[in-house]
């Protein structure tokens, strides 16, 4: 797992740090997965919001560093050309991630009673 440490105001982050073996970072139901490429079909993205919460108008973000937002398919990328970026959400510890490309997920939650997966809402 990534190291933790103190940002001020008593908030704690999480980094995820090059060369570990933790390949993805999870901030509420947002999943952040390192990958090598951004498919050469995504369209940049004028806007670096992650997910925004169905139920409380909550928003997953980069506030802070040099990063580039992606889609294809339906499908979002991140890359971060800076040191590192901050991503934030109201209701959950900001997470430092380093320079490099991930891909954007949604948890899923599987209800077995209905035979069907969904995106966890936030």
């Amino acid at each position: 797992m990534g190291n933790v440490s103190s940002m001020g105001f008593g908030k704690k982050i999480i980094r995820i740090n090059k060369g570990e073996q933790m390949k993805y970072s999870q901030q509420g139901d947002v999943l952040v997965k390192k990958i090598s490429n951004i498919p050469s079909s995504a369209k940049k993205l004028n806007h670096l919001t992650l997910a925004l919460g169905e139920k409380t108008g909550h928003h997953h973000t980069i506030t802070e560093g040099d990063a580039e937002l992606y889609e294809v398919d339906g499908v979002l990328y991140l890359k971060v050309n800076s040191e590192q970026a901050t991503l934030t959400h109201q209701e959950h510890k900001p997470i430092l991630i380093e320079e490099g490309i991930y891909q954007i997920g949604i948890v899923k939650e599987y209800d077995h009673f209905l035979e069907e997966a969904r995106n966890v809402a936030d």
